[in-house]
């Protein structure tokens, strides 16, 4: 399969990937053929890439590292539970959140194991979605991204379930702001920001007093937009007075803002977000905790077009998990532009002399 951006998808092209709708049901299964009408309706529900079946990778299979059971029942309980809150506006019966506790509680073991068995997996774009409201699936994103690095990590399961609650929770505070700011795709006045940076709070204080969340949780939600140099809010603390969760957590947070569709801006491909996680080392963000983020973010995702510094250009068919930014690459065109009709696999952490320079046929001047 091709990982492509949708600019470059055509009428007649196949699905190689699922998509799964806003409520977490398979919209489009494999081997779908896109029409004009579907590729302008993905768009517009912030869809930016879509993996293509093809021919000449066809042996390449990129896993979910969730079952479909897993994901459907997660976004339905963040679909559920934050509605709940939008609309009940900080009057929350005490009664009916202990329940929405004890039902993340289900969730994330259910997370947990799925993502047990894919220990070594490489965290990929996750995005193949159809939401109507970012935040449920950036609440999912950042849970699965968060608890695959603390399994890396060597968190015990406890630990990881903390960690897990943190990160689905960590933005539930946005449920207290109003929707249309949260949907503005304008730049925000000072004083909508100030507003918006109020949801860390918000956060802390919905589930500070929950006997299903842990009381770390309800940290992790207050503390994830800190940063190391105190430059973060709601505080401004710094260093360690961060709790290492929220680190994570901010961490993963600003990584998957920056690859996914806003309603203000279009997604960035993995090595593009990276570059900026890394600008931030030891001001924003622990530099143990980006090598770590590093050596398990598919930097080159499977499916992806690469142009090398030979002219050449294929697609990324596997990675080398030591060296993330080195993959493996089916070369299909040469030099000259030209089809290659017997088709190789070059490794490039074997091959040094070569060098990716471009992504999806384009290539910086």
């Amino acid at each position: 399969m091709r990982l492509l951006p949708l600019s470059m998808v055509r009428p007649g092209m196949k699905l190689g990937k699922k998509i799964y709708n806003e409520e977490g049901l398979v919209l489009l299964g494999e081997e779908v053929e896109l029409t004009q009408t579907l590729i302008n309706r993905l768009g517009k529900h912030g869809v930016d890439f879509l993996y293509i079946a093809d021919p000449r990778t066809d042996d390449i299979i990129v896993p979910d590292v969730l079952s479909d059971g897993t994901r459907l029942r997660a976004i339905s309980e963040i679909r559920t539970s934050f509605r709940k809150l939008m609309d009940d506006s900080m009057k929350r019966k005490s009664a009916g959140f202990v329940q929405m506790g004890r039902a993340f509680r289900d969730v994330m073991n259910l997370i947990i194991d799925d993502l047990s068995g894919h220990k070594d997996a490489m965290i990929m774009l996750s995005n193949m979605s159809v939401m109507d409201d970012y935040l449920f699936q950036h609440s999912l994103n950042v849970c699965i991204y968060s608890t695959m690095l603390g399994m890396a990590h060597g968190y015990n399961r406890e630990e990881l379930m903390t960690l897990g609650l943190g990160s689905l929770l960590h933005d539930i505070g946005k449920t207290q702001i109003p929707i249309d700011l949260l949907r503005k795709n304008a730049k925000l006045t000072d004083d909508e920001f100030s507003c918006i940076k109020k949801h860390a709070e918000y956060g802390f204080y919905l589930l500070k007093d929950e006997p299903n969340i842990p009381l770390l949780a309800a940290h992790c939600a207050f503390q994830h937009h800190e940063r190391l140099n105190g430059s973060g809010y709601p505080r401004g603390i710094e260093g360690t007075a961060i709790h290492d969760y929220a680190r994570w957590i901010g961490l993963v947070d600003s990584y998957d803002a920056m690859t996914t569709h806003r309603v203000y801006r279009k997604a960035m491909l993995p090595h593009q977000a990276m570059e900026i996680i890394f600008a931030g080392t030891e001001t924003l963000y622990d530099k143990s905790k980006i090598e770590l983020f590093r050596d398990k973010i598919a930097i080159y995702p499977i499916g992806l077009t690469v142009t090398l510094n030979t002219g050449e250009s294929g697609i990324v068919v596997g990675l080398n998990k030591l060296i993330p930014h080195r993959p493996i690459v089916r070369l299909l065109t040469n030099q000259d532009g030209q089809e290659i009709q017997a088709l190789q696999d070059v490794d490039l952490s074997k091959k040094l002399s070569l060098m990716i320079i471009g992504v999806n046929d384009i290539v910086p001047a």
